[in-house]
């Protein structure tokens, strides 16, 4: 009987990610602090010098700080050439007995953990223990709901980072094993928070309510993580855990016209909510499209192709405000009616839709 090569030992990651550098780091500690015998490893970018600096320190102290020059000052790059690299180098000493990773502020754990997931090979000694979103608690609405931009409150992670405070913050939310906040929340925070997560996901106000060795036995899981943050979900969704915040469910087998898509997109995706999902259109009926949006801003783009699965329009719709009625008609509008279906089809064929600045060109005539 041949003997079968022993599996290298996986060290436990818990990866902290946010928006705010204090709550971040203050979540850090306490995980680091509550696990004796870990490291922490932080990352900050700057993108003005287009430098990564990386800290790396136990209970004794600092043991390496190093600033690292980056090809393009983004989180790709950053997680790419020195992030993941790190990572593995901490594992396979086998030193410490588990690693906090605070990432750059906002840089999202999807990153991190989806490029493990694809090449395990990377990081042979790194195992994903847990994904924590640490956020201010006294600014919980305006960061989930606001309009504001990352370069508006100098977050941004590179020289061209246009993305929306709420859009990073509600992802992180999303995909968290547990959020942690500075403080007690108000109730529609409490709920806000609850329904954005994925289910079973906890809350703790304060940072030192975190349960270190609980995270480092492992909580995460890629695919259930994966799965609630998919553009195309097919499973029921739970109901919102309280009054004071909603979730409209909007669904069809129907493609959606591409014009009128244009002219109902600012009330489907705008406004102090979060929007996301995916839909398809009759001119591109092989594309899977995907809705982002989140405290007024919106983004619509192509992922992957159908193949064999039963294209979908599913956009789902979390707010406080009384838009449900309106947002629901607008969804309606843009399907195919049924004198649409009955006249042209499902498919048709067309050089172009309207749709080019978000999905690029038709590739393929339908």
């Amino acid at each position: 009987m041949i003997a079968q090569p022993r599996r290298a030992p996986r060290t436990p990651v818990v990866v902290i990610s946010g928006i705010d550098a204090a709550a971040m780091l203050s979540t850090s500690m306490s995980v680091q602090l509550g696990s004796p015998g870990c490291v922490a490893v932080q990352h900050v970018i700057d993108p003005d010098r287009q430098v990564l600096t990386r800290v790396v320190g136990d209970l004794t102290g600092v043991i390496e700080r190093r600033e690292i020059e980056l090809a393009h000052a983004c989180v790709s790059c950053a997680i790419r050439e020195d992030i993941v690299p790190t990572l593995e180098r901490l594992a396979a000493s086998g030193r410490w007995d588990g690693i906090v990773a605070c990432l750059p502020v906002a840089a999202e754990a999807t990153q991190v953990c989806r490029v493990l997931g694809r090449s395990a090979r990377q990081a042979p000694h790194v195992a994903i223990a847990a994904v924590v979103a640490a956020l201010d608690g006294t600014t919980v609405l305006d960061d989930l709901l606001g309009d504001h931009l990352l370069v508006e409150r100098g977050l941004a992670t590179s020289r061209d980072d246009r993305r929306g405070v709420a859009e990073v913050a509600g992802a992180m939310v999303e995909y968290a094993d547990l959020v942690c906040l500075t403080t007690e929340p108000a109730q529609v925070e409490r709920e806000l928070l609850a329904t954005l997560a994925r289910p079973a996901v906890s809350s703790v106000s304060d940072p030192s309510l975190v349960d270190a060795a609980g995270l480092m036995a492992g909580v995460h899981r890629h695919q259930d993580a994966e799965a609630w943050v998919a553009e195309v979900r097919r499973g029921m969704l739970p109901e919102p855990p309280g009054t004071e915040v909603w979730r409209l469910d909007l669904v069809s087998d129907r493609p959606v016209h591409p014009l009128r898509l244009h002219e109902e997109i600012e009330i489907l995706g705008g406004g102090p909510r979060r929007t996301r999902g995916c839909f398809w259109v009759p001119t591109r009926p092989d594309t899977v499209c995907a809705l982002d949006g989140a405290g007024g801003q919106a983004s619509v783009g192509s992922t992957r192709a159908w193949g064999r699965e039963r294209p979908l329009t599913r956009i789902t719709v979390v707010g406080l405000d009384d838009t449900r009625a309106e947002i629901a008609a607008a969804f309606d509008r843009c399907l195919l009616t049924d004198k649409e279906i009955a006249t042209r089809g499902r498919t048709w064929r067309e050089s172009w839709d309207g749709l080019e600045p978000w999905l690029g060109p038709i590739e393929e005539v339908a």
